[in-house]
């Protein structure tokens, strides 16, 4: 029997379901480069360049194994026709993936194909999230038993039914992305990367996890910063969370690092929890969580402002440092997300749809499943959130007090001293040309009174137009079953948030 193992978002060959159970037959590992999914407006050419990194690897792999990755450009079932004329497979196994509609759709498109051609088409659980119908009262416990179950070990040989040119990877032609805003500053790929990172962080990055990834100072050696391998597969989130644990466990452990590790792996639950809204509800890519808060702000609205916060020059200093650090890098922690993210649905009063888009072209670690809840989660639209207007300038003075992250990125504030550094716009003209901030810009607004406006609005927006009923659906559908024990049926909506509070704001990219 020849069987082709379709890789996706799962590129590596460790706990490989799909891998592992195809290595008893001829097997053809198959990756798919498809032009027009990087032409779609949530793709770039900095993720592309991870995963190009990450097929290079899982190539030299799988060569090791005996059977090379094939690589072909264009649209999946033609792809796999070709291939069953050639070979005459008869089965497909994959991960499951919960992406953007796009790859729904082409998801669907092969399942038609498989059906008409009579191929076996199964799909394996990569992570904690449910396909199909399912209680969420129990979705915890079917996590558990994900995570906790035995990894798959790689397989310790492959028989290929084809054979691939020795450099194909190497030249291989990249997709002509849609963006390709230069990311010099991004990470590595692949799987010996993202395993480097893991042992280095379990040993000795996660000590005081806990109190350093929410500064932008601090984040960027703190956090674990394997978003994107968890995003692109060449990590095992099972294996994460196993080694998390046995780390933790260990007997020499300090009980603050043990902490550490525990906050952590906390995160990796939510990861799953926000995936599962995604798969539960795909318009969540297009259409508000709430229906009622369709309406709360208009696409297109004040032009100047999405462009500004775009492009790092809102003349909010915290704000501008943050989008071109992500600019540079591609990553940014979750706190400066949610405040990027906040800022431009409350202060400058944008759509949730735009900004959401730019940030995910941004991301190298993009995820669509956390991604698309998160933007909303943190737009105010769930209608099951505790709202979170970020105060651009207190989280400056809180998270980066002696300026050293908005120097390093607002190199036109770099000689301002540290009383001015949060509110450049309180110098005279005569000091900022002094000082060298001449062509640093004033803000859009004034950030407090843009705040004001936004609370009374979604206020006055709430009393007319958001229905209990509807509110009490979104909840039963994607609210959190964290708080067991509670007699959810007796709490009002207000009470009974998703993710409010430290829930919703955990560090769900780290």
């Amino acid at each position: 029997m020849t069987t082709v193992v379709w890789f996706k978002r799962d590129l590596r060959v460790d706990d490989h379901g799909p891998l592992h159970d195809a290595a008893a037959d001829d097997v053809i590992p198959l990756y798919v480069v498809e032009p027009d999914y990087w032409q779609l407006p949530d793709t770039s050419e900095r993720q592309w360049a991870f995963m190009h990194d990450s097929l290079l690897d899982l190539d030299a792999t799988l060569r090791d194994l005996g059977a090379p990755l094939i690589v072909r450009h264009g649209e999946v079932t033609a792809v796999l026709h070709r291939l069953r004329e050639a070979t005459g497979f008869t089965r497909l196994v994959s991960h499951e993936e919960t992406g953007n509609d796009w790859t729904f759709q082409r998801d669907r498109a092969v399942a038609r194909w498989c059906r008409q051609q009579g191929i076996q088409w199964r799909e394996y659980r990569q992570f904690g999230v449910v396909r199909g119908p399912h209680n969420r009262d129990h979705w915890d416990h079917a996590w558990r038993r994900v995570m906790e179950a035995p990894a798959y070990p790689a397989p310790s040989r492959l028989t290929p039914a084809l054979t691939a040119d020795p450099r194909a990877l190497e030249s291989l032609t990249e997709p002509a992305c849609r963006d390709q805003r230069p990311c010099p500053g991004r990470q590595r790929g692949g799987m010996s990367q993202g395993q480097t990172l893991l042992a280095d962080f379990l040993e000795q990055r996660s000590r005081g996890y806990e109190k350093r990834i929410s500064s932008p100072v601090t984040a960027w050696e703190a956090s674990s910063r394997l978003s994107p391998h968890i995003a692109h597969g060449t990590v095992s989130l099972r294996r994460i969370v196993q080694q998390c644990r046995a780390a933790a466990a260990a007997p020499d452990i300090a009980g603050a690092h043990r902490r550490s590790l525990k906050a952590f792996r906390s995160r990796l639950h939510w990861h799953c929890h926000f995936i599962q809204k995604l798969e539960d509800e795909p318009a969540i890519e297009f259409q508000t969580i709430h229906p009622d808060l369709e309406g709360l702000r208009n696409p297109g609205d004040w032009p100047e402002a999405l462009e500004r916060w775009r492009e790092g020059t809102t003349g909010w200093p915290l704000v501008d440092a943050c989008m071109r650090a992500l600019h540079h890098s591609g990553w940014i922690n979750f706190r400066m997300r949610a405040m990027l993210m906040a800022v431009a649905s409350y202060h400058l009063h944008q759509h949730w749809r735009e900004p959401a888009l730019h940030l995910a072209r941004l991301f190298t670690d993009y995820e669509p499943g956390i991604h698309y809840p998160q933007a909303q989660m943190q737009s105010g639209l769930t209608g099951i959130n505790a709202l979170r207007i970020y105060n651009p300038v207190l989280q400056s003075h809180k998270l980066d007090p002696q300026g050293r992250f908005i120097r390093a990125w607002v190199p036109e504030l770099a000689d301002v001293p540290n009383e001015w550094l949060h509110t450049p716009w309180g110098l005279s003209s005569t000091q900022r040309s002094r000082l060298g901030a001449g062509a640093y810009p004033t803000p859009l607004i004034d950030h407090e009174e843009a705040a004001r406006r936004a609370r009374a609005h979604i206020k006055a927006w709430r009393q007319q137009h958001v229905r209990r009923e509807l509110t009490d659906l979104v909840l039963e559908r994607h609210g959190s079953r964290a708080t067991r024990g509670r007699n959810r049926q007796s709490t009002s909506p207000s009470k009974r948030q998703s993710g409010s509070g430290n829930n919703g704001q955990m560090d769900l990219f780290q």
